[in-house]
């Protein structure tokens, strides 16, 4: 059975949303858990009447993704969930999202499978995957280099994010959880799937299925909307801060070989330091 973990706080329209697109598959075949870190705004109460199916763990307000995320986990593997996916309360999920992401699983049992993101606002393509260069510590965004004909089935990757993201409960037993202790928010899911990668599981972006993001709602961009130099400073120390410091270089021990660490530290510091305000 799979299970779909949400970790939620606050923000009801888009859960509302989110949890209508899951109710609207083609396929019924599995569990919402949703994980409400103390929403203030009657999240609970609005689940309680609209989404009676939907199982809720309440959490502190200090879970943050990371633990809030693995709270769902240790439900769903303890009710004997064989797959499981993250997914954050901001998308939105086309028809046939949850059809096509087992239909790949079950022909890759041990593989974790992200989907292609698309601007739910423009239809654009926001994310495709990519591959990462650990000494230059440069991306490389799969899509521009993928003829239109080969733009289905999976492409392997170096990591994947949490929104959509399968994994075989196999891949959990074996690996443990996400790291909430050195990256409690940000990071995380990049982690787990790199570390899944090293230790032989595939990880595949999949072309068969989209995702609806809204990326210019994402907290990173609302900290960088609003330049300030205390938003500088939770840019690089908060625990919602996208160059929060003290997880990069936590992901880059975990992450980088060994002889590129140098080098990768160095271009990560500079890249947090100064891309705050030049982009």
């Amino acid at each position: 059975m799979l299970y779909v973990v949400i970790p939620v706080f606050n923000r009801w329209s888009f859960t509302q949303a989110c949890l209508q697109s899951l109710r609207q598959q083609t396929v019924q075949d599995f569990q919402v858990v949703v994980v409400d870190d103390g929403s203030t705004d009657g999240t609970g109460e609005h689940l309680a009447r609209e989404f009676p199916g939907v199982q809720v763990l309440p959490g502190s307000g200090q879970l943050f993704w990371t633990a809030a995320v693995n709270l769902g986990i240790r439900h769903a593997l303890a009710q004997g969930a064989d797959r499981i996916m993250t997914l954050n309360n901001d998308v939105v999920a086309p028809p046939d999202f949850i059809e096509n992401a087992l239909r790949w699983a079950r022909r890759y049992p041990s593989a974790l499978l992200g989907p292609v993101e698309l601007d739910a606002a423009t239809g654009q393509t926001v994310f495709g995957g990519e591959t990462f260069n650990f000494l230059t510590h440069q991306r490389h965004s799969l899509l521009p280099a993928l003829p239109p004909e080969d733009r289905c089935g999976l492409h392997p990757v170096t990591y994947l994010p949490g929104r959509g993201l399968l994994i075989p409960a196999a891949v959990l037993l074996s690996q443990g959880l996400f790291d909430e202790r050195r990256l409690p928010h940000y990071l995380a899911d990049y982690d787990f799937t790199s570390q899944a990668r090293r230790a032989g599981f595939p990880v595949f972006v999949n072309y068969d299925t989209h995702l609806l993001t809204y990326p210019d709602d994402s907290g990173q961009v609302e900290t960088r909307r609003h330049r300030s130099l205390r938003g500088y400073y939770q840019h690089l120390f908060g625990i919602r801060g996208g160059g929060n410091l003290v997880n990069f270089t936590h992901f880059a021990l975990k992450n980088a070989p060994l002889f590129f660490l140098p080098f990768f530290l160095l271009n990560g510091y500079t890249r947090r330091l100064l891309g705050y305000f030049v982009h």
